[in-house]
């Protein structure tokens, strides 16, 4: 066996929830779980785990916004394009056209915007009918993401921490990376969820976030919607991922879920979270 191989991640597994909380009607948050070839697609259970080799891997999170039930059908509408669309683009890249992950991740993201832009202007019960979207393409040896909005991505490396990734689409989280702000400032800020970019909404000029993050064996990684953030500070989320209390749930996300929503619980609560070993 080569030093490669040595370092490298051969299986991952998964596991994801998502939790309407404690005052909301409505779910508006969505995840998905994918499984993608070139022969083709297939959804993945809320948890499970597989061979790296065997397959690609998406996973995604998605927070819809809007008047009645249009948030719940914006995150539904977000997901559901993934599962049609990624495996068109794939197929193509499989092929050996020269498709960077970035080409093909913002075509996936600029398709969805525009579906979600089309209907809220085509029926008014839709009106700012909008998602956040947060997505990650593990393949092996690096996770491919891309983001809008304030969902979050974080990674976990094996050797220990926790860095968000994902930047949030708000000027109170430009800030907080300017160094202008601190965790602790952020949460309690007025305006920390007036969101500059979403899919569909208000948003003109749609700008994701792209990234690649390498991974090695034992690395973790976390998607999840402002509901679970709300509840949790990120040292909290590492937490639960590395060192549960030993009456937690041995299902990370649904302990990640469980410990957010009763610390608040005010708003939909979702979380997705991959490791690779």
């Amino acid at each position: 066996m080569d030093a490669f191989s040595e370092l490298s991640a051969t299986s991952i597994r998964w596991s994801g929830l998502t939790d309407v909380g404690r005052f909301r009607k409505n779910n508006e948050d969505a995840f998905l779980a994918l499984a993608i070839d070139r022969e083709g697609v297939r959804r993945l259970g809320k948890y499970g785990n597989a061979g790296l080799c065997e397959s690609d891997y998406i996973f995604a999170v998605s927070d819809g916004m809007g008047g009645a039930n249009a948030g719940e059908f914006a995150s539904q509408i977000a997901v559901d394009k993934i599962t049609r669309l990624f495996p068109q683009s794939f197929r193509t890249a499989a092929s050996g056209l020269a498709v960077g992950f970035q080409d093909l991740l913002g075509e996936l993201f600029e398709q969805i915007h525009r579906e979600l832009t089309h209907m809220g202007q085509a029926y008014e019960e839709l009106s700012g009918m909008g998602a956040t979207l947060s997505l990650c393409w593990v393949r092996p040896g690096w996770v491919y993401f891309a983001h809008v909005g304030d969902s979050r991505i974080y990674h976990l490396p094996a050797a220990g921490g926790i860095q968000q990734v994902s930047h949030d689409h708000t000027h109170v989280g430009w800030q907080q990376r300017e160094g202008q702000l601190s965790e602790m400032q952020v949460r309690s800020h007025p305006s920390r969820n007036a969101l500059q970019q979403v899919l569909g909404g208000k948003t003109q000029n749609l700008s994701p976030q792209f990234g690649a993050v390498g991974h090695e064996p034992g690395d973790a990684f976390l998607l999840c919607s402002d509901g679970l953030v709300e509840g949790l500070w990120n040292s909290g989320m590492k937490r639960l991922i590395r060192n549960p209390p030993k009456n937690a749930p041995a299902d990370v996300a649904q302990r990640l879920v469980a410990e957010a929503v009763q610390t608040d619980g005010k708003d939909n609560t979702t979380a997705l979270v991959f490791e690779v070993f």
